[in-house]
């Protein structure tokens, strides 16, 4: 896969809690001039992001219920109509983990449809992926909370936050695209870094990678 090709794969990332102005005017810059699919900014950037990105054709995505999702699907909803309004693109939202764990299938239905149907007041189409963070789920978990996602009206299912136990891995990807067919999104997303992971995930099922490192992965990649 060439460095053009894999680059419209990639929403290259600055999320850390220290993330300044001048990260996000980097990742923009950077995501212009590699052709990256998205930007995804923390969301008291995305308007930065969005004035940065306006003659580009560069997505900007954000976060939602970050990094632990344990806000109410409400607070959630809010969060996710703020970055909409300030020109947020796509939505990538934290599923409250616990009550997937606890089995409280109706809670996280409800968690992700909350926010689903206030972004669908949008006057055009807003990408929403569901973050799982899958290092902390078991496998059974796992497909539940993809199965959940795409009852709900999601768009993507995602594995991880960066922030949690553990990043993505192969085999997590592989089982959420068995579990969610052909029809829906998976992000990778965690630890990925260089173009042959990157190259992994994808031919185990990703359609898209989330990555801090997204211009050494497509400098690794063919010409």
């Amino acid at each position: 896969m060439r460095k053009r090709e894999i680059a419209r794969y990639i929403d290259h990332t600055v999320l850390g809690p220290a993330t300044t102005p001048e990260d996000v005017e980097r990742v923009c810059n950077e995501a212009k001039l590699y052709g990256f699919y998205a930007v995804c900014i923390p969301p008291t950037y995305v308007k930065l992001a969005r004035e940065l990105l306006r003659d580009a054709e560069v997505k900007v995505c954000t976060v939602v219920g970050f990094p632990h999702g344990q806000h109410v699907p409400e607070v959630k909803a809010f969060e996710a109509k703020t970055a909409v309004d300030c020109g947020a693109d796509e939505v990538d939202m934290v599923i409250n983990v616990a009550a997937l764990k606890a089995g409280n299938y109706a809670e996280v239905l409800r968690d992700i449809r909350t926010v689903r149907e206030e972004i669908d007041k949008a006057p055009h189409r807003v990408v929403l992926k569901v973050i799982l963070e899958c290092a902390l789920l078991s496998d059974e978990e796992k497909v539940a909370g993809a199965i959940l996602a795409k009852a709900a009206g999601a768009d993507f299912v995602k594995t991880s936050t960066g922030f949690g136990p553990g990043g993505a891995t192969v085999e997590d990807v592989a089982l959420l695209r068995r579990t969610v067919g052909e029809g829906m999104g998976v992000k990778a997303a965690g630890g990925i870094r260089d173009y042959e992971t990157a190259l992994r995930m994808i031919e185990a099922g990703a359609t898209r990678i989330g990555a801090s490192r997204g211009v050494q992965i497509v400098q690794g990649a063919p010409d």
